[in-house]
């Protein structure tokens, strides 16, 4: 691979859907593994978890709006004390069901606040009315409860003993509590009977396991059912209502809404009876004071009378009264008569004679109508005859001058008739004084009398009217109807509502699905390491990567043997073969070929790149010398013991007379073909030693005598000595570490090579695990190794990631 072709390649990334797959598939392991985990959990909850179902009522509230008058509000209504009050809205009645109160009552009703368990069972199912005992509780204190419940728990072991004796065993201090079945007995928070449940067969089921009893404050029981309960509105036009509600136990939902229900109708069923008691204590009083006031009223009339010596005044007083209205009235119907003959004469005085008469005014004169309809006929005769003709025809002549005449005597007809009414009107002024002056005549005592009477009517009609709303109020509290009208009792549904298995299966294999996903996702974005040469390839283009040296497992050695087919050794001889690539431009060289092996910082595994590097390169019978090049930290002694305990490079640059032939070692390796040149005492001063003319003799020494040096130099990081003698490097190579390099580092490794400090630089990926390892491991590397089990080969894929 070189490095022109790798500067070719695009700048622009784009993003490969199958390789963004496939870097998650790789971990396919872990996926499979989530997956089974989810599931199984999936299936002990299912297993562990009790079911709940649903339960629904439906009602309807009656609307008040329609109610007959004859109820007791309509008796307030009546009297005026009540206008303008309706019945409550939906609104309001949903929130008297939703209210504490009510869910209060309901709890203390069914005494829900006492549950039974199945100690034995393995969902501990709460037993509700199948329970071979019930607790009645006589008294209990709530604060006394709750603070035992904190100190002991609320949980209590049932024991039956001999006879009707039992134990109540706290299930958190084994404290023993003994009574006797139908007789009161106490425990520190409350006095309770222990009955019975003649329901429950006991005699049918002589093994029942052990029955665990359950203390609850009232208040959380409320608060609890409060939070389950739904009420919705099936239609906002109607009054239809559904109530609902989960639980486990579908008998101790159902109890609960028809009771809710009840108690609902308890409750408005007192209200109206209130209503109506009040009701009828307000018509008694008022009954007897209407009474006394009317006794008073006929009493005063009685001695009215009696003073004043009068008989049958009323039917006197009615005749005048007649009579004045006869009179008013023909009184009304002259006027009337006259203003419309006034009226007619005006008219045909002033108009010209050419128009219609008015028809039809309401005049009671009957020539006169005749003589108006005689009139208008000869004037619509001579206007059809005109809209053909002229004035001068002798027919229409002649027309006019008829009408001329009956329009006279029309005139004439009218005067007579106001002459008429006149008189008639003058007769009736003279009938009308004569009756007021009989009316003007009743004594005013009559008045006063007229007075009495009508409050005693008052009274009379007052007192009739009470009674009867009495007895319709006696009648409405003795039949009360309720105000919810039940539809459908509670029911509950046939499966439960949860947990879902399918759901609970289908979200298990997904979360088992996402959790290895969001894992590998998070661990990718948070990493700041480089992990695969993808990472290498993306930070530094400039480099190419000439090889990757797998993860040596803890127990297996980091040195290669000769004839060794394990996949560290195949990595070196694939970095082998990369070099000859790019060693290509010194095939001229008479001498051998100097490669530098150097990193970023320390612990990213230059020695070991360097030391299987040279032996790889002696195992192809070459002649090849390691020198460790690193004078302040040498490392050589991981691999070769006795390396610290010889002379080496520093002495050779510090002192003049030693020669490299009687410094350089053999490896301990046994090959032959491999020698060591180790780096030597520790001087204090490294870099000035670097600086010496020697150097430069050493490393054209060294060529001469070997077909490779490898060179293990200092990190280029964090000192300069690999700085000073890179110059006569053939190719230098830079260990990047997967797993501990930081990828912000590489950049130091790519301004180095812009700024020539390195010659023909290349990276060596080390400690790659391996899923990242080559192209993701997927082709199989290990060739000709020996075929692992499944299961090997499943462990060993989850210690990839």
């Amino acid at each position: 691979m070189s490095q022109s072709n790798h500067n070719n390649r695009p700048q622009e990334e784009e993003i490969d859907l199958r390789e963004e797959l496939e870097r998650y598939l790789k971990h396919w392991p872990w996926f499979v593994l989530g997956v089974l985990v989810c599931v199984v959990l999936a299936f002990t909850y299912l297993k562990v978890t009790t079911p709940t179902y649903h339960t629904l009522a439906s009602i309807i509230i009656k609307d008040e709006k329609g109610k007959s008058p004859s109820s007791e509000m309509a008796a307030f209504a009546d009297l005026g004390l009540l206008g303008g009050m309706g019945a409550a809205s939906i609104e309001n009645e949903i929130g008297i069901l939703r209210s504490k109160r009510m869910m209060t009552n309901v709890v203390k009703a069914l005494n829900l606040n006492v549950t039974y368990f199945n100690e034995d069972a393995i969902k501990s199912p709460e037993l509700y009315r199948n329970t071979p005992y019930f607790v009645q509780v006589l008294k209990m204190e709530e604060k006394a409860l709750s603070q035992f419940s904190r100190e002991a728990g609320n949980n209590f072991r049932f024991i039956k003993g001999t006879g009707n004796e039992f134990q109540l065993i706290n299930t958190e201090t084994e404290e023993v509590y003994k009574g006797k079945i139908g007789q009161p007995m106490e425990i520190p928070f409350a006095d309770i009977i222990l009955v019975e449940n003649t329901e429950y067969g006991l005699g049918e089921d002589p093994d029942f396991p052990e029955l665990v009893i359950k203390f609850s404050n009232i208040e959380s029981v409320v608060s609890n059912y409060r939070s389950k309960l739904q009420i919705n509105l099936t239609d906002k036009n109607s009054s239809l209502i559904e109530l609902g509600l989960d639980d486990s136990v579908k008998e101790k939902a159902q109890d609960i809404l028809d009771q809710l229900i009840f108690e609902y109708n308890q409750e408005a069923i007192e209200d109206k009876n209130l209503v109506a008691r009040n009701t009828a204590t307000f018509i008694d009083e008022r009954l007897q004071i209407i009474n006394e006031e009317l006794d008073s009223v006929e009493t005063g009339k009685e001695e009215f009378k009696e003073a004043n010596q009068l008989t049958n005044i009323e039917a006197e007083s009615e005749m005048f009264i007649e009579n004045v209205s006869d009179y008013n009235k023909k009184e009304q119907e002259i006027g009337t008569q006259l203003e419309l003959a006034n009226t007619m004469i005006s008219y045909l005085k002033s108009d010209s004679g050419s128009d219609l008469l008015p028809a039809n005014l309401g005049i009671q004169e009957q020539s006169v109508n005749a003589s108006i309809e005689e009139y208008n006929n000869l004037v619509l005769e001579r206007n059809r005859i005109l809209s053909g003709s002229t004035e001068k025809n002798p027919v229409v002549k002649r027309l006019n001058s008829q009408i001329e005449q009956i329009r006279g005597n029309v005139l004439a007809s009218f005067e007579r008739l106001r002459s008429n009414l006149q008189v008639s009107q003058q007769e009736l002024e003279k009938q009308g004084s004569v009756i007021n002056s009989k009316i003007s005549a009743v004594p005013a005592k009559e008045r006063q009398y007229r007075g009495i009477e009508r409050q005693q009517n008052i009274k009379e009609s007052l007192y009739l009217f009470l009674l009867q709303k009495r007895e319709e109020n006696s009648l409405s509290l003795a039949v009360t109807a309720p105000k919810a009208k039940i539809v459908d009792r509670a029911y509950s549904s046939v499966g439960a509502v949860s947990p879902k298995p399918k759901i609970i299966l289908l979200a298990a294999f997904i979360l088992g699905l996402l959790i290895p996903f969001l894992a590998i996702y998070l661990k990718t974005l948070l990493s700041n390491k480089v992990k695969s040469r993808e990472d290498l390839e993306k930070q530094a283009k400039q480099i190419p990567v000439v090889g990757e040296i797998p993860r040596v497992e803890k127990k297996a050695s980091e040195m290669i043997l000769k004839n060794d087919r394990s996949v560290l050794a195949e990595s070196f001889r694939i970095l082998h073969t990369n070099l000859q690539y790019l060693l290509v431009n010194t095939a001229d060289k008479q001498r051998g070929n100097t490669i530098f092996v150097t990193s970023t910082v320390k612990g990213e595994g230059k020695t070991l790149v360097s030391f299987n590097l040279a032996v790889t390169l002696a195992n192809t019978n070459k002649r090849v010398l390691l020198v460790g090049a690193d004078l302040r930290n040498p490392q050589l002694q991981r691999f070769e013991v006795d390396a610290r305990e010889h002379i080496g490079v520093s002495d050779y640059l510090a002192k003049g007379d030693l020669k490299l032939k009687d410094l350089i070692r053999e490896s301990n390796t046994g090959n032959p073909n491999l020698q060591l040149l180790p780096s030597g005492t520790i001087p204090p001063n490294p870099s000035e030693l670097w600086r010496r003319n020697k150097t430069g003799e050493m490393f054209e020494e060294l060529e001469t005598m070997y077909d490779y040096v490898i060179v293990d130099t200092a990190p280029s990081l964090l000192v300069t000595d690999t700085f000073l003698i890179n110059k006569w490097a053939d190719l230098t190579l830079y260990v990047v570490r997967a797993g501990y390099t930081e990828k912000k580092l590489l950049q130091f490794a790519v301004d180095s090579k812009n700024d020539g400090k390195f010659s023909d630089l290349s990276f060596v990926l080390n400690d790659v695990k391996w899923a990242n390892f080559g192209y993701g491991n997927k082709y199989g590397y290990a060739y000709g190794e020996e075929k692992k089990s499944f299961l090997k080969w499943l462990t060993s894929k989850a210690a990839m990631f």
